[in-house]
């Protein structure tokens, strides 16, 4: 008879690993998105059904950072982190109960795009109203114009690239089965085989592919080191315990980095700008300290993944001198 585990046990088991959980999510979110995941286990809810709710309590928190009083505001905090809240049961549901999707997991992307595409229209909103007896009908340009750029050319950006170095991460960590790590080429391709009466699983796996090809259009120097790896070992569990463990080494210090532009600390920001009634300060953040963020995170990754390519094609060359002697 398998043995019941304890809470704590069942929150280890939630976990995607120690090395990317952010110290205010193992202390706070994932033990409060645990309860509720055990909650709504027992009545038999599915992971995505709570997804879907995350993403009406993130739209209604925009709404409400729109207003300018304290009251509202605070409303809003409150519905940004039953969001997020809901947002970290499904995964962990998904991870306890193997109830992991494709779906699912782009859901749960798009629900944080949801809330921020609607928080940002607050702070457009409520910057123009700020802006407009200095600037009048220049201010709704101006506070739109910032807005865009934080959102599309900033935040979108920086969070699916931070995204995407944590399954590199994990896949290095913990293989081919402990992490999400997706492509275009496998994703166009199921796109390509769906049969175009199914309008919504070929809408799907297009987005989703393209949104692949963007990650991988941004990671050459990863690009050409995960090529050489599947060429050399079309098993992931055969890779070199040592290389896994110089990869983790490097990629370790940037956990950092993906967690700051991921949610936590973007949410601070919101919470405490739109308090202090000084909205532009999250997009102007966004354009400038997470921006350079971004860009350390990437060229320190690329950098990793180019020595680590490097050393990989001098192994195999002295292999080949070895084997040419012989």
């Amino acid at each position: 008879m398998e043995e019941k585990k304890t809470f704590g046990q069942l929150l280890r088991a939630s976990f995607k690993s120690d090395d990317t959980e952010e110290w205010l999510d193992v202390h706070f979110t994932r033990p409060i998105g645990l309860a509720f995941a055990l909650l709504w286990n027992r009545l038999g809810i599915h992971p995505n059904a709570i997804t879907i709710l995350s993403i009406f309590l993130g739209a209604a928190a925009g709404y409400l950072f729109s207003f300018t009083d304290v009251m509202h505001n605070l409303g809003g905090v409150v519905l940004l982190m039953l969001a997020n809240f809901c947002d970290s049961t499904d995964g962990q549901m998904a991870r306890l109960t193997g109830k992991k999707t494709l779906v699912g997991r782009v859901l749960d992307g798009f629900s944080g795009d949801v809330w921020f595409f609607c928080i940002y229209l607050a702070i457009v909103w409520r910057t123009t109203a700020l802006l407009e007896p200095y600037l009048g009908a220049w201010a709704v340009g101006l506070a739109f114009a910032l807005c865009y750029g934080a959102g599309v050319q900033g935040h979108s950006k920086q969070s699916s690239l931070a995204d995407y170095y944590r399954q590199i991460h994990l896949f290095f960590l913990l293989g081919r089965e402990g992490s999400e790590l997706d492509d275009y080429a496998t994703q166009r391709r199921l796109y390509e085989q769906t049969p175009k009466k199914n309008l919504f699983a070929r809408a799907f796996y297009y987005n989703y592919a393209n949104y692949c090809r963007s990650q991988e259009r941004r990671t050459s120097n990863f690009q050409q080191l995960y090529h050489a790896l599947r060429a050399q070992y079309p098993n992931a569990a055969d890779i070199p315990q040592a290389l896994r463990d110089e990869f983790r080494a490097g990629s370790l210090p940037l956990m950092k980095y993906t967690n700051l532009l991921t949610f936590n600390a973007r949410a601070i920001l919101v919470y405490v700008s739109c308090l202090l009634n000084v909205p532009y300060l999250y997009p102007l953040a966004e354009l400038t300290v997470f921006q350079w963020m971004y860009y350390r995170m990437r060229a320190r990754h690329e950098a990793l993944c180019a020595r680590i390519y490097d050393e990989l094609l001098e192994a195999q060359g002295r292999q080949t001198t070895t084997g040419g002697a012989e």
